[in-house]
């Protein structure tokens, strides 16, 4: 039988909507959507791009406990409501994905919560032993 769990970050949201930060499902490990909140604080920056480095602090922490790292990200979805947000936060990006090319899609839409200025989901699939 395939491994499923779910890896839980301590959001308040997670238990409010009811969902994971994270689930692992076999070699397969799909991030929900991560904002820029800080979730030990549940504070969240104003600045697109602080929150677009603490979105990737959260994803690198449910890979980490997934057993994974950033370089086994094959999928990665941006969600921003202003796309002018967007490029600035390339330099931050790049540090986790410029070596790894996920294939990726950037979305303009509205988020959650006004604070929110982007919003990032991964998939990465765990190498095998």
């Amino acid at each position: 039988m395939t491994e499923r769990r779910a890896i839980l970050s301590g959001s308040t949201f997670e238990e409010q909507i009811g969902y994971a930060r994270a689930v692992v499902d076999g070699d397969w490990v799909h991030v929900s959507g991560t904002t820029g909140f800080d979730y030990a604080t549940m504070t969240i920056s104003d600045d697109v791009v602080e929150q677009a480095e603490q979105c990737l602090r959260n994803i690198g922490s449910a890979l980490t406990e997934a057993g994974c790292t950033f370089a086994d990200v094959v999928r990665v979805r941006y969600l921003l409501p202003d796309r002018a947000d967007f490029e600035p936060c390339w330099p931050a990006l790049r540090r986790c994905f410029g070596e790894v090319r996920p294939a990726a899609t950037m979305l303009v839409c509205g988020l959650a919560d006004p604070r929110m200025k982007i919003e990032i989901e991964v998939y990465a699939r765990r190498a095998t032993a």
